[in-house]
């Protein structure tokens, strides 16, 4: 009989002290805790190249975040806090909004101030997200006016070196409210010895969505009902993924958002063997699950928690919760731990 987890199943302290509220000077520098068969391993993210065989295959997210945090006011006065969610045209946006009193359609919002403002009208509402239409471009008000949407454990307003830190170097489809965390401890020169160690990089794209930051609030985990992001891969993408299994290459997926993203395509061919091009959108949520095949082996930063929850197979989760138990016996900063855990 298949067991049914639980909430408290997965709980673990974690001490505030060990949540990095700033960067290391080099991406790489980051800790690295590598889950072998054999055991644990403290290693640093540089290490990863030598975990690495010619010919295996990296899945890399290449989302880029949106500067989606706009600040603004309503005709009456009163603030508004909006995160754009998802960009559906040039001028149509759905943002999650905060204000004192629930925006009515037709209701005006001026973001910005001084002379350098844009005005939003409310059109109506999908489920918690309000749609929003901007007198200008959606993108180009964004890059003006908006700030990098931090995560909310991360104390303070976003600097310059937010805005470049919270973006992985490989970033190039705009769409993103949330980086890829765990991609964001790779630097080109890393990526460039991997490349010449004969390992193949391919992209993906998966826009993480506001939801990534929702708690799970049920107690039966089989109960969560997980938010939809919307992923795309390339024709070139599924042919170098069905070559390496062709093949027998290892496939690491570089974070939930990647795996996710392959999951999704994977199930939505009915467990096809071969991938293929693939736009669509992925309300995968990866937990113990029998139904679940992971054919890959995933890299992840401890900060992730409701997409992954935190293997999908027993195995695994057993030496997720150990791994994540050690990273606060070692008192190691969470947002800068990586697990990676080979099959």
């Amino acid at each position: 009989m298949n067991r049914e987890y639980t909430l408290s199943d997965f709980d673990f302290s974690l001490p505030p002290e060990l949540i990095a509220q700033r960067p290391l000077a080099e991406r790489t520098a980051s800790r690295l805790l590598h889950v072998a068969p054999e055991g644990l391993h403290d290693r640093h993210f540089a290490d990863i190249e030598h975990l690495m065989a010619p010919g295996d295959v990296l899945v890399f997210n290449n989302t880029q975040v949106l500067r989606a945090r706009l600040f603004g006011r309503k005709p009456t006065g009163g603030k508004v806090e909006a995160l754009i969610e998802r960009v559906l045209d040039t001028h149509q946006a759905l943002a999650l909004v905060r204000t004192s009193h629930t925006p009515l359609p037709g209701q005006d919002i001026v973001f910005g101030q001084g002379t350098q403002t844009a005005r939003a009208t409310v059109r109506g509402r999908q489920d918690n997200f309000f749609l929003l239409e901007f007198s200008d471009e959606v993108l180009p008000t964004l890059d003006a006016l908006g700030h990098m949407p931090l995560p909310p454990y991360i104390q303070g307003s976003d600097a310059a070196q937010d805005q470049r830190r919270y973006q992985t170097v490989y970033a190039q489809e705009p769409g993103a409210v949330a980086a890829p965390t765990a991609g964001l401890h790779f630097s080109q020169p890393l990526l460039e010895r991997l490349r010449a160690h004969g390992v193949h990089l391919v992209p993906i794209t998966l826009h993480v969505g506001a939801g990534t930051f929702q708690p799970v609030r049920t107690e039966r985990i089989a109960e969560h009902v997980m938010h939809q992001e919307r992923y795309s891969i390339g024709a070139d993408a599924a042919a170098q993924i069905n070559a390496a299994r062709a093949r027998g290459a290892r496939i690491t997926a570089v974070g939930t958002t990647s795996l996710r993203a392959l999951a999704k395509q994977r199930c939505s061919l009915h467990l096809d063997t071969h991938f293929k091009s693939w736009i669509g959108s992925s309300p995968i949520f990866i937990c113990p699950n029998p139904r679940f095949s992971c054919w890959c082996a995933p890299l992840l930063d401890s900060s992730a928690s409701t997409p992954l929850m935190p293997m999908p197979s027993q195995r695994a989760t057993g030496s997720s919760v150990m791994a994540t138990r050690c990273c606060c016996n070692l008192k190691v900063d969470f947002v800068k731990v990586i697990n990676h855990l080979g099959h």
